[in-house]
């Protein structure tokens, strides 16, 4: 087993989806937990298709597609903030109206130019080998990035997350720090496609928060929980992704969920 493994972590690419995959599972978690509270986890499936879009029409035209993708949804994620909270579309409508548009936009344009190839492909179901040595710097920066800004302003973000309209009248801008949620979540969404795929890099968000709820009730209790869960289910589900030859993300998610099914029943016996 110990030789297996050490086979295992001898291969380049798996040491770079190790540490990117880490890192993104820990950004995800613990934004994960005030998304989920204030009921906005599915903007990060939103912005996943968004940034399919953005990488489909990056592909198409021969432009980085990181460096393309990563204003596009951050822009993205300040538009639907906007729009939940200054329009009459509603929150769920406003991220299915985007994201399907931006999902559609994109598959034409890789249709009337490249077509679907296998680098589009990897981003939608996600691909550990596509994973370049650029991507793994530009991935590990911007996730130290977004750990840094959260530890920075985790006060902040706690008081916005339980209660807003208590936040804003203690004199904390409240809006700021809905941005700042947002602009962590789309660059947290971002470095996760190309490993997780569009289709499953929200579970990341959703799944190790809600697991650690089961059974936790204190916002840094939950914090700290959702984190050791996402790491732990990634580290097993790249192993075992291995192991039985299967695709990294579905491995990961299906930890996640057998994770959330456990923690439920003990939460529930407790």
């Amino acid at each position: 087993m110990i030789e297996t493994l050490h086979i295992m972590f001898s291969y380049t690419f798996i040491v770079r989806a190790l540490i990117v995959g880490l890192l993104v599972s820990l950004c995800a978690a613990l934004l994960g937990v005030s998304l989920v509270l204030k009921r906005y986890s599915m903007i990060g499936d939103g912005l996943s298709h968004v940034g399919f879009g953005a990488i489909a029409i990056a592909t198409a035209f021969n432009w980085a597609p990181m460096e393309f993708t990563i204003p596009v949804v951050i822009l993205a994620a300040f538009l639907l903030l906007r729009i939940s909270e200054n329009s009459n579309i509603k929150g769920d409508s406003a991220i299915a109206m985007i994201s399907t548009g931006a999902l559609a936009i994109g598959i034409l344009a890789a249709s009337m130019t490249t077509g679907m190839n296998t680098d589009i492909n990897s981003y939608l179901f996600g691909s550990i080998l596509a994973m370049s040595i650029s991507d793994v710097v530009m991935s590990v920066v911007l996730s130290l990035v977004v750990l840094l800004l959260f530890i920075l302003f985790y006060n902040k973000i706690f008081a916005v997350t339980f209660d807003e309209t208590f936040a804003k009248a203690t004199g904390i801008m409240a809006n700021i720090y809905n941005m700042l949620i947002a602009f962590l979540t789309a660059i947290t969404i971002v470095l996760g496609m190309r490993m997780m795929g569009a289709l499953l890099i929200s579970s990341l968000i959703i799944f190790p928060a809600l697991s650690a709820m089961r059974v936790c009730k204190r916002f840094k209790t939950v914090v700290i929980t959702s984190a050791i869960i996402s790491v732990i289910c990634f580290l097993i589900g790249l192993i075992t992704s291995y192991f039985l030859s299967t695709p990294t993300g579905a491995t990961v998610v299906v930890l996640n969920i057998v994770v959330f099914v456990l923690l439920t029943v003990i939460g529930k016996i407790k």
